[in-house]
């Protein structure tokens, strides 16, 4: 008997529309053929200009422990994070969802920050990012504190991109101390609704009005250009650092913007 086919991936449009909309996909197990669409009655938001870097991070960044680097290995980061959890020992994050990034990815709409020591990928996090938005969907860490500079490195990059909302979707003691907040699935709308209007130059407004289940149409696979945010953000990140002259590493500029207002 031949194994039955994998699933095919969620249409990277319509994966999109379902983040433009307020919503994210989750499986129950890594082998799982299906998805269910979560809408969290509470989300995790973290207000850019008020995230926390501790002393202890802050030192972290300056000693330049990890080089960080943006979309160099999207696929190796979300496999790492579809890791079994140490909890259930499963994963939310499936064969079907993880093929579904990487061709979001491959389309311009999804991004990583990894975090690397002697050649070895230690830590990172991935997302889904459109107009003034990035929608951050798992990190892990092999490391002490990889996932947090990789965190603060995302912040920095989109305060540079002019970025107004980071979804965490769920809360988290990790996140609480480094600045997040929760606040209701209505606020958080809202919220969306306004960074996709200050959005519109960057985004060109694709895929406003829709929603999940709409004809996707031309409009929206067009909004998969829409994207660039981070990348862009995380590049003029390293040239202003290098502007400054700060010389024994990025990480002294990162954590001299995040420490002046945190």
């Amino acid at each position: 008997m031949h194994a039955p086919a994998a699933p095919p991936p969620i249409d990277p449009a319509l994966l999109l529309l379902a983040y433009r909309s307020g919503i994210f996909p989750m499986a129950d197990a890594r082998d799982d053929p299906e998805v269910f669409w979560v809408e969290p009655r509470r989300r995790a938001v973290l207000p850019l200009e008020g995230f926390h870097c501790s002393h202890s991070l802050a030192k972290v960044l300056r000693r330049g422990t990890y080089e960080v680097t943006c979309n160099q290995a999207f696929a190796a980061v979300i496999e790492a994070c579809a890791g079994p959890r140490r909890d259930t020992g499963e994963t939310w994050i499936s064969s079907r969802i993880a093929r579904s990034y990487i061709a979001l990815h491959e389309a311009g709409q999804a991004h990583s920050i990894e975090c690397w020591q002697g050649g070895a990928l230690l830590g990172g996090l991935y997302g889904v990012g459109f107009d003034r938005v990035f929608c951050g969907e798992s990190m892990f860490s092999r490391a002490a504190d990889a996932s947090k500079v990789a965190l603060a490195w995302l912040v920095a990059a989109l305060r540079r991109a002019g970025g107004e909302l980071l979804d965490c979707q769920f809360m988290t003691g990790h996140l609480a101390s480094m600045g997040a907040a929760e606040i209701s699935q209505a606020e958080y709308l809202d919220l969306l609704r306004a960074a996709q209007r200050a959005g519109l130059g960057v985004g060109e407004g694709l895929g406003e009005g829709l929603a999940l289940g709409d004809d996707v149409g031309v409009g929206a696979a067009e909004g998969l250009a829409a994207g660039a945010a981070l990348p862009a953000g995380f590049a003029a990140l390293l040239e202003a650092a290098a502007a400054a002259g700060l010389s024994s590493s990025p990480g002294n500029f990162i954590a001299q913007s995040l420490t002046q207002t945190s």
